[in-house]
């Protein structure tokens, strides 16, 4: 059985959430080094929790069928309303169920993939891709 998966058309959103793969997996890797299993696997788990978020908010914006600028307004709101309690709520989890987690790692890895995130504004959307 095939899970249907939603297609992301923007291409911002794409740049970004693999931007912000790739800068988790280089925390993972870093603090995978620094602090061992635990520290590698609390910063995949951080920069999780900010992508998860950021694909929250794809799947709300882009359910969005309002094309007024109030609509639009709406839409951005709610989308961003569910990114950040998304992101929170899973950072939680995590901090609250994983025992060794090594805050540092998790908690800048999370901050990180945030921070890239809001970068979509700035990237160029020339046409489809």
């Amino acid at each position: 059985m095939k899970i249907p998966m939603p297609r992301i058309k923007s291409k911002p959103i794409r740049t970004v959430l693999a931007w912000q793969l790739i800068a988790t997996a280089a925390l993972t890797l870093f603090s995978g080094w620094l602090e061992g299993g635990h520290g590698a696997l609390s910063a995949a788990l951080g920069g999780a929790a900010g992508v998860a978020g950021g694909l929250g908010f794809t799947v709300m914006v882009q359910r969005g069928r309002d094309k007024s600028a109030g609509g639009a307004l709406v839409t951005a709101l709610q989308a961003e309303s569910v990114k950040i309690g998304l992101s929170v709520f899973l950072l939680w989890m995590v901090l609250k169920n994983y025992e060794d987690v090594i805050a540092s790692a998790c908690v800048g890895s999370f901050i990180l993939s945030i921070l890239i995130f809001s970068m979509a504004f700035f990237v160029r959307d020339h046409g489809s891709s």
